[in-house]
C-alpha cells in the first residue's frame, strides 16, 4: 500500500514538472507579448513589465502587413477546405465500403496514396501549374488545394468507419425502396457526423497553422494565409520589435484552441467512432 501511494505521489509529480516544462515557452510569449515595444529586453524576457502593451502591439501587426484582410482569408481556407473534403471523404468511404465499388482497395490507394509523399515534392508542380492555370494568387485554388491535401484523411477514416456498419443496415434500406443517394443522405452520413467533426477540426487546425501552400501560391495580403502573413512579418521587423511579432503569433492561435476547445466532446467521440 505504502509503495503504491509513493508510486501515485511520484508519477503526479512527474507530470506536474512535465506540465510546469511544457507552460515555460507559454508563459514567455505572454509576458513578452503583453510588454510595450520600447520596454522590451532580451536580457528580462522573463520579468513581467507593469506597462500593458498588447493592444498597441496588435495595432502596429495589423497596419503593417495587412492582417486583417488575411484573416479574413485564412477563415474562408480553413473552413470550405475541410468541410468539402469531409464531405467528399464520406461519398469515397461510402463508395468504397457500403456500395462495395470494383477495385474498391485500389481506389482508396490512389486516394490515400500521396499522403506517403512530403509536401515539399509538390511544391514546385503545384507552382508551375497553377501560373499555368491562372490560379495563382487567387483564392478559388488556395480552397482547391486544402480540399485536396485533406481528402486523404477524410476518405481513410469514413472508410474505417463505414466497415464497422452493418451491411444489413443497406439492405434493408434497399428492400424498402431507397436509392443508394438517400440511404447516404439520410442514414449513413448523419450517422457519421462525430467522427466528420473530428476531422473536420483536425484539418481546420493543419489548414489555420499552414505556411508551406500559402507561401508557395499566394502573395498579395488579400490572398495569402494568415501564417504567410507572419512570416513576412517577422520580416519586416526582423528582431527589431520582438513584442509585436508575440502579439500576433498570440491572438493569431487563438481560434484553433477555441474550436478545439468548443468542440472537445465531439473531438473525442469522433476520434474513437472514426478509428484514428
Amino acid at each position: 500500500m505504502k509503495e503504491s501511494r509513493l508510486g501515485w505521489v511520484a508519477r503526479r509529480g512527474t507530470l506536474a514538472v512535465l506540465g510546469l516544462i511544457w507552460l515555460i515557452p507559454v508563459y514567455l510569449l505572454l509576458v513578452n507579448a503583453f510588454k510595450p515595444t520600447e520596454s522590451y529586453d532580451a536580457e528580462k524576457i522573463w520579468t513581467p513589465d507593469p506597462n500593458f502593451g498588447l493592444f498597441a502591439n496588435l495595432r502596429e501587426a495589423w497596419e503593417a502587413v495587412g492582417l486583417g484582410e488575411s484573416i479574413a482569408s485564412t477563415a474562408l481556407y480553413s473552413v470550405t477546405g475541410p468541410a468539402l473534403a469531409v464531405v467528399i471523404g464520406a461519398m469515397a468511404g461510402y463508395a468504397i465500403v457500403v456500395l462495395r465499388l470494383r477495385a474498391g482497395f485500389w481506389w482508396f490507394l490512389l486516394l490515400f496514396g500521396g499522403t506517403v509523399f512530403p509536401s515539399q515534392m509538390l511544391l514546385i508542380p503545384l507552382f508551375l501549374g497553377y501560373s499555368w492555370a491562372d490560379l495563382y494568387d487567387r483564392r478559388f485554388g488556395l480552397v482547391l488545394i486544402y480540399t485536396a491535401v485533406s481528402i486523404p484523411l477524410a476518405a481513410f477514416v469514413m472508410r474505417n468507419f463505414f466497415t464497422g456498419v452493418a451491411y444489413e443496415m443497406f439492405e434493408a434500406a434497399r428492400v424498402e425502396g431507397a436509392s443508394t443517394w438517400l440511404i447516404f443522405r439520410k442514414i449513413y452520413f448523419p450517422l457519421a457526423l462525430p467522427a466528420l467533426g473530428a476531422v473536420f477540426i483536425l484539418e481546420f487546425a493543419f489548414i489555420w497553422n499552414d505556411l508551406l501552400f500559402g507561401l508557395t501560391l499566394s502573395q498579395s495580403d488579400p490572398v495569402r494565409p494568415v501564417m504567410t502573413t507572419l512570416s513576412a512579418l517577422s520580416s519586416a521587423y526582423a528582431g527589431s520589435s520582438v513584442p509585436v511579432l508575440l502579439a500576433a503569433g498570440l491572438v493569431m492561435s487563438l481560434p484553433t484552441v477555441a474550436v478545439f476547445l468548443a468542440a472537445q466532446r465531439m473531438f473525442a467521440r469522433g476520434l474513437a467512432l472514426g478509428q484514428f
